[in-house]
């Protein structure tokens, strides 16, 4: 598992009594490198200066170069030098700190400073805030001064050494710290330190999770025996995000929530990550997914583009009825509707319009299951029928008030599914990326057709994973590892 180190100049700084962790004197890091030998710790930077060239300075810069993770960056640092260089992130920042001022019921007289602390304030209610400022300048200590007038603006944002913090501060730095480094949940220590740390992004409440809670426990102790240390994350994450060496989404993915935000503040720090942004941009979305397939010459069912409720009746004579009709960025069966009649038709696309400005229409293909064939960068995983959901026309069945239903399924090793299935999808993935896609495919009488691509596909032991068992999970961290280790081996 990963060490946190405390940095300072003096002893006196920061005694080791006060914490946990270890305390170590910038020079003694900066002139002994072999002290961390095979291990990568997380420093936690409170020397007395950041300026540049000054001990502080060289401490996070050969951090960076030694591959250790460390708070704040150069490129913090740097950034926090001058306004003019902060600037930019002000509007966002004082948009969040007034909206926490209205928020207080009663709110108190405006303070003319606020302490964040690894992302706590030192005042109740201005939470949002101050995690929004750690998300930005992510520094263990910040001073803000507020000015006067009706619009609280931010006129200065400043890392407070730590000699100039006052005494009746201190428990509120060491309770920062303290709460900022606690870990939420870990896999069992393991026989010797963990290479790297993934962070798995999870919802314990989601209903249909991609993984199960079980399943990423299996995970885990796979992981262990690998060198690698898992701990779940959830959206309340994301400032703690840079700690961890990769990010594995096990959560159901869309463009315009935190998962896309996880997914790309992971690869602005160089971050190995599933699913990228890239590949959730090409597979959430129905409607590019079918234009990329078909540019591609990958085999999709016969499909039109609906704009207007006028384009119900182009729909009924191509396609004919049933007709299925899907919102672009539906998952999990949800926002997918099969339609009878002329008159249905055209009230569903008048009322789905009212919530997107474009709708896919598709025809009706009856199967008694679909293909799901798991593709990891650029090879296949694993293949399986997923059933459709008792005497329904879709694997999983939604109904108002009630838990989804689901169908069965059967899991086959790649070389024992049809090969033309397997074609079709290593086509429609090379077109995505070489991430981890799920691929569903209909068998028509004209042969292999996608449904769909899932950058988010689900993981389960027992299911995809029904005839790989562990492998599953060691070929997942394998494409982690190898992604780590070219980085950590480039000069």
């Amino acid at each position: 598992m990963s060490d946190w180190v405390i940095l300072v100049d003096h002893y006196r700084d920061f005694d080791q009594a006060e914490t946990i962790h270890k305390v170590l004197t910038v020079r003694d890091y900066i002139a002994r490198p072999q002290i961390f030998a095979g291990r990568r710790p997380i420093l936690v930077n409170l020397t007395r200066s950041y300026a540049y060239q000054s001990a502080g300075y060289y401490a996070s810069l050969l951090a960076e170069a030694r591959g250790h993770r460390v708070l704040p960056t150069v490129h913090t640092m740097i950034e926090l030098s001058r306004k003019a260089l902060y600037r930019a992130g002000l509007p966002e920042l004082e948009d969040a700190l007034n909206s926490d001022l209205r928020r207080m019921n009663n709110p108190p007289e405006r303070p003319v400073r606020l302490l964040v602390g690894f992302g706590q304030p030192d005042r109740t209610g201005f939470e949002r805030f101050a995690a929004l400022l750690f998300d930005w300048y992510r520094a263990p200590l910040l001073e803000v001064s507020l000015g006067d007038g009706p619009w609280a603006a931010i006129t200065r944002i400043r890392t407070l050494p730590i000699q100039s913090l006052a005494a009746a501060d201190r428990p509120f730095l060491l309770d920062c710290l303290e709460r900022h480094t606690r870990r939420r949940w870990r896999t069992p220590k393991p026989r010797k330190p963990a290479r790297y740390t993934l962070a798995v992004l999870h919802n314990p409440r989601e209903a249909l999770p991609p993984t199960s809670r079980r399943s990423l426990e299996q995970f885990a102790t796979v992981a262990e025996r690998m060198g690698v240390a898992v701990e779940l994350v959830q959206k309340s994450d994301l400032t703690r995000l840079a700690e961890y060496d990769a990010l594995f989404i096990r959560e159901t993915t869309s463009i315009d929530d935190h998962t896309y935000r996880f997914a790309r503040r992971a690869e602005q720090e160089g971050m190995p990550v599933i699913d990228d942004t890239v590949s959730m941009i090409r597979c959430t979305n129905k409607i590019y997914l079918k234009e990329l397939l078909e540019a591609h010459r990958v085999p999709v069912p016969n499909s039109l583009v609906l704009a207007s409720p006028a384009d119900a009746a182009r729909a009924a004579e191509t396609l004919g009825f049933p007709v299925v009709l899907k919102v672009p960025d539906g998952s999990f069966s949800r926002g997918v509707h099969k339609v009878q009649t002329m008159e249905e038709l055209k009230a569903l696309v008048a009322s789905l319009l009212e919530e997107t400005d474009l709708l896919l229409a598709q025809e009706y293909m009856p199967t008694s299951f679909d293909w799901r064939v798991g593709v990891l960068g650029g090879k296949a995983l694993f293949a399986c029928q997923y059933m459709m959901a008792k005497n329904h026309w879709q694997i999983i069945k939604h109904e108002d008030g009630k838990a989804a239903r689901e169908g069965g399924f059967k899991t086959f090793a790649v070389d024992e599914a049809p090969a033309e299935v397997i074609d079709v999808a290593m086509r429609a993935t090379a077109a995505v990326g070489d991430g981890l896609y799920g691929v569903d495919i209909k068998v028509g009488p004209d042969g292999p057709v996608v449904i769909e691509i899932n950058d988010n596909p689900n993981l389960d032991t027992d299911v995809e994973g029904g005839v790989l068992k562990d492998e599953l999970w060691k070929a997942v961290l394998g494409w982690f590892l190898a992604r780590l280790e070219a980085k950590h081996s480039q000069p």
